[in-house]
């Protein structure tokens, strides 16, 4: 095996698959489609699931309502009050985060992210130790419904 073929291989790894980076907590997923699509599929896959979408916001919309002008931007934000409860119940603090929120935004060059907070930094954040089962449950859902939402 040649020296460039481990390169080779890790650079067709990365222009073939969607890019998941954590940056502070935060899971960003390259997009195939639109912001809004995006963010049709996402809030499809969450209400699919039995969660509540309790409002979408379309930050670009806003800026233009006071002149400004922003690359599109959507910030979804869902949840179940039953798993939010119970997650409370272990540290009421974590309900500054609750409900979760998925964001989808144009970076510069165009391409569409989706991002939302990793179940693991929100659980570590408040040292929620006791809900290992619910946090399996979460970081799996919100996978499925990214990879709904960004990949045909």
């Amino acid at each position: 095996m040649s020296k460039t073929t481990p390169l080779l291989v890790l650079i067709l790894m990365a222009v073939s698959a969607p890019v998941a980076l954590a940056d502070s907590g935060l899971v960003n997923l390259s997009s195939q489609f639109s912001v809004g699509e995006t963010a049709d599929r996402f809030a499809s896959a969450a209400t699919g699931a039995g969660l509540k979408v309790f409002n979408r916001i379309d930050h670009a919309a806003g800026a233009a309502k006071v002149g400004k002008t922003l690359r599109p931007t959507e910030l979804i934000i869902f949840g179940s009050p039953k798993v939010g409860t119970a997650l409370m119940t272990s540290d009421q603090r974590i309900g500054i985060d609750l409900p979760l929120k998925a964001l989808v935004w144009q970076d510069a060059e165009g391409k569409v992210w989706l991002s939302y907070n990793s179940p693991d930094h929100l659980f570590s954040r408040f040292a929620i130790n006791d809900r290992e089962k619910v946090k399996q449950n979460v970081t799996a859902a919100l996978k499925k419904f990214a990879r709904h939402a960004t990949q045909p």
